[in-house]
């Protein structure tokens, strides 16, 4: 018998992405401590944020395979979060204009049963074309992604202001890179087709 999938998110995004596999699966809210620490690298940090998502569900579901999974975005060294505010959501996308872009995510599948547990970070990046203020406040304005890393909804309008993107997968960007989470499941004896 299938060990029972749980999604340790409480994203509808990651969710939305997950049911592409169309396997049946549960979802939780991971609470833990998302602060990077001090000298973290990006990919460190979304490797143990995914890691510790994925953990947390240990003590609520006996028998299962467990997701985690976390996203950074990286411009120019420095790791921005989700914007929040309308304010912040411009800044960061004034920051992205014309240049790449890189985007780390963090998944991890633990195996609450056995203890096992495999984690990887998937790189995606993202070329940004130059993008003027008044483009950049009426995206926001039509998509408001103040919960999106980078500040944009690439599934939707957020294609927009992109000239290019390059990595394994396009689901990394949307915060689950299912290529790399079919993978971790296969070795855990779930044949998703």
């Amino acid at each position: 018998m299938q060990p029972k999938i749980v999604l340790a998110s409480s994203s509808p995004y990651r969710q939305a992405v997950f049911k592409k596999l169309a396997l049946p699966f549960t979802a939780f809210s991971p609470a833990i401590d998302e602060s990077r620490q001090e000298n973290e690298r990006p990919t460190d940090l979304v490797e143990r944020l995914a890691l510790e998502k994925a953990m947390a569900g240990m003590p609520l579901y006996g028998d299962a395979l467990i997701i985690g999974s976390d996203q950074v975005c990286v411009i120019d060294e420095e790791v921005l979060g989700k914007p929040g505010t309308r304010e912040k959501a411009i800044e960061q996308l004034l920051r992205a204009s014309g240049k790449q872009v890189t985007f780390y995510t963090g998944v991890a599948v633990i195996n609450s049963k056995t203890g096992h547990h495999q984690s990887d970070v998937e790189p995606f990046h993202v070329d940004f074309r130059d993008l003027s203020e008044a483009e950049i406040t009426r995206y926001i304005d039509k998509e408001l992604p103040l919960d999106c890393a980078g500040s944009f909804k690439c599934e939707g309008l957020g294609i927009a202001l992109f000239n290019a993107m390059h990595g394994r997968d396009p689901n990394t960007l949307i915060g689950l890179p299912l290529i790399r989470v079919r993978e971790m499941l296969e070795k855990e004896g779930v044949s998703v087709i």
